[in-house]
């Protein structure tokens, strides 16, 4: 998916007392209508008198229920959302997912999910050695040029914790590593070795790169970066082509990491990944999600899911849209459709709340606006790679853009939105994984929550884990 990068306007640091679950005040003003509690419980049970001719799946229907909003909150709709452009995208529910025919089901023999690591960077091509860190250090904030140099450092994802939470996100399906590993060589029209290629790839960056993989070598097209924060971009078609030529017999679908930036179009300043769904092939740049970008891109920590419920937060975004200050509708906006307030002074329930026990698990670490050390930005690094791998895997299952709920499946328009969306999946979305995986939502939370609790130290982990015991409790009925 494509990211566009705005500025995203000041806010004082804050406890996140208040949250909010309904979608923001900016969402009526967009146009976005949501479906109601009824819609939301019969889109994620298939019925086999709807839709067409249902396809042969694996796993168990997912039994009809009607979440805590305050476990499954509303879409933000925040000004710059994806939903507040497009208000009326159409919602898929579960029977209509079964029935899509451009749906690729998983079968016994076609089971496997592969994810590729990075590839390497031949040793003679050293021009593009660089195009993975960030450039001009005028434009990094006071004192951070040092640090561009994060292979020093560490804090890239490790190929592995994010295949890691990949078999735990798709627990019933094999996720292995790709085999053997890949590597971007020099190009030369059908010759990827020859040596005047590589001659000339140490005085001027190429039109276009080879990635080889095993005895092929697929050309892509590379460009300079249109807003000047990297060197150069790959063509994300031209890479999406290349993971389509590798993909295993076995595999299920492919997802192809990359650690230079890339770009969809020439109309992008940047992609962040897409899939190809029906060929079921997935690539994302881990590039822009690097957290010293932060402050270059406008991307804010702190509100960060689940922060991103912050009733201070949504106000303040929404009021700097509307240009006027929306004091006095807190009260109303801190109170969700089933007439539970938000406010723990008011509902002492709620502070045992998936949500509210979220947020408590992220404030209990060290504020990410001063904590800058290199395990909390690895940690934060790693926590937005596998939230986008597992979304355009989901992609590759046929499931499309959530409107239901705040859900790892929701488009995204930006990269603050991004950072704003949770790595739960909806009962709608949760529906059509396990119908696919052939696992349980007790087993698939129960494998999220021991790859969360490895990680404790990391936010989006933690808040993740804590999220995940209330629902285990609501699922048990206790």
């Amino acid at each position: 998916m494509s990211r566009k990068v705005s500025a995203e306007p000041e806010l004082p640091v804050c406890a996140h007392t208040k949250l909010v679950v309904n979608p923001s005040p900016h969402a009526a003003d967009a146009g976005y209508k949501r479906l109601t509690p009824g819609c939301f419980a019969a889109s994620a049970v298939h019925s086999l008198t709807q839709g067409k001719k249902r396809k042969r799946t694996f796993g168990v229907p997912t039994e009809p229920e009607t979440p805590a909003a305050t476990t499954f909150p509303a879409p933000l709709v925040l000004p710059g959302d994806e939903l507040s452009y497009d208000p009326e995208y159409p919602a898929q529910s579960l029977t209509e997912w079964i029935s899509e025919e451009e749906r690729n089901a998983v079968t016994p023999r076609r089971r496997t999910i592969y994810l590729a690591a990075p590839p390497q960077v031949a040793p003679d091509m050293s021009l593009m050695a660089t195009w993975s860190k960030a450039q001009h250090a005028a434009l990094l904030p006071e004192g951070s040029a040092s640090k561009l140099d994060l292979g020093n450092w560490g804090l890239s994802p490790n190929t592995a914790e994010v295949l890691e939470y990949l078999a735990a996100f798709y627990h019933g399906l094999p996720v292995k590593l790709l085999q053997p590993g890949l590597e971007f060589a020099a190009w030369d029209g059908d010759s990827a070795h020859t040596h005047s290629s590589k001659s000339r790839f140490r005085h001027a960056p190429p039109t276009y790169v080879g990635l080889v993989a095993s005895e092929e070598c697929t050309r892509i097209r590379t460009r300079v970066s249109r807003d000047g924060l990297f060197a150069r971009q790959l063509n994300l078609d031209d890479l999406l082509d290349a993971a389509i030529s590798m993909l295993p017999k076995d595999a299920y679908a492919l997802l192809l990491l990359v650690d230079q930036d890339i770009y969809e179009n020439e109309d992008d300043d940047f992609a962040c990944g897409r899939a190809y769904g029906g060929s079921r092939v997935a690539v994302i740049s881990v590039a822009r999600y690097n957290p010293q970008l932060d402050a270059i891109q406008s991307v804010e920590r702190v509100h960060a899911w689940p922060a991103s419920h912050c009733l201070n937060y949504v106000e303040h975004l929404c009021a700097v849209t509307a240009g006027t200050q929306r004091r006095g509708k807190a009260k109303k906006l801190a109170t969700n459709s089933g007439g539970i307030a938000n406010d723990e002074s008011t509902a002492p329930l709620a502070s045992r709340s998936a949500l509210r026990q979220a947020v408590t698990a992220h404030n209990l670490l060290p504020s990410l606006e001063t904590d800058t050390t290199p395990a909390t930005l690895s940690g934060l690094w790693l926590g937005r790679v596998c939230r986008t791998a597992s979304h355009e895997l989901g992609h590759c299952l046929g499931i499309d853009h959530c409107v239901y709920y705040a859900c790892s499946m929701q488009g995204t328009a930006s990269l603050m939105e991004d950072g704003r969306q949770p790595p739960y999946l909806c009962p709608v979305d949760l529906a059509k994984v396990l119908q696919a995986t052939g696992s349980s939502a007790r087993e698939r939370y129960q494998a999220l929550l021991a790859y969360c609790d490895k990680r404790a130290d990391v936010h989006l982990f933690a808040a993740f884990s804590a999220w995940l015991r209330v629902r285990q409790q609501e699922l048990n009925g206790s």
